[in-house]
């Protein structure tokens, strides 16, 4: 991981430049797409693939067999239920 650090400015229109030397050492090419998320203060480009990556891992420990959408529609349901009484 590097650890330089790298001034950018914003130009026309909100766009930024990714330094040279970062798209080199993150292997970043033309058309490559990043998603952008707030970290508090922060702005954090991270690869499409890395997003997913660390999606499916905090959802890793739900058995393959297990609809969560599913659950959310019988407890939806059940709470309906519960405000007509």
């Amino acid at each position: 991981m590097a650890t330089e650090n790298n001034e950018i400015q914003i130009g026309a229109q909100g766009r930024v430049v990714i330094p040279a030397a970062l798209r080199k050492s993150l292997q970043l090419k033309p058309g490559d797409r990043l998603v952008a998320r707030q970290v508090g203060d922060s702005l954090v480009l991270e690869r499409r693939e890395a997003v997913i990556k660390r999606l499916q891992g905090l959802f890793a420990h739900i058995p393959a067999e297990v609809s969560l959408s599913d659950e959310l529609i019988h407890e939806r349901r059940d709470e309906a239920e519960q405000e007509k009484m």
